[in-house]
């Protein structure tokens, strides 16, 4: 199960980047998700899949009886799916205001902020100066 859940998570993380990458605001902000839930998948997978029971200890012993659950990737995926939302919210409120301050979606089209590029002045005319001697 595990080298399938390991190709799924590679071709979550490629198509993450190839949305990032294409030319449309809300692919990249969908490729953004897209990446993130593969990095919650592999850590998920990297915690091992082991079928077991909840990872609870019984009352007066220190380990448990049987093969339990491993809690900690659980832990980590659940708290960073709850932030990965909180963020794919806010990169969705931001392109939408993105969208209707700049009416585009293009991302290259988006660069307002940043200053073109000035042409050089020319260069001051040099005054002449009168030499000594022709006068």
């Amino acid at each position: 199960m595990e080298p399938i859940l390991a190709l799924l998570c590679g071709v979550l993380a490629g198509t993450g980047v190839y949305m990032m990458l294409s030319g449309h605001m809300l692919r990249l902000v969908f490729g953004i998700v897209l990446l993130g839930s593969s990095a919650n998948l592999a850590v998920f997978v990297g915690g091992r899949l082991t079928e077991g029971f909840a990872p609870l200890i019984p009352t007066g012993a220190d380990v448990p009886d049987v093969v339990v659950a491993n809690p900690l990737p659980q832990a980590l995926v659940l708290t960073a799916i709850v932030i990965g939302f909180g963020f794919a919210a806010f990169a969705l409120a931001l392109a939408l205001a993105a969208h209707r301050r700049l009416d585009t979606v293009d991302p290259e089209a988006m660069r307002t902020a940043e200053p073109l590029p000035a042409a050089k002045p020319a260069p001051a005319p040099v005054p002449e100066t009168v030499s000594e001697g022709a006068a």
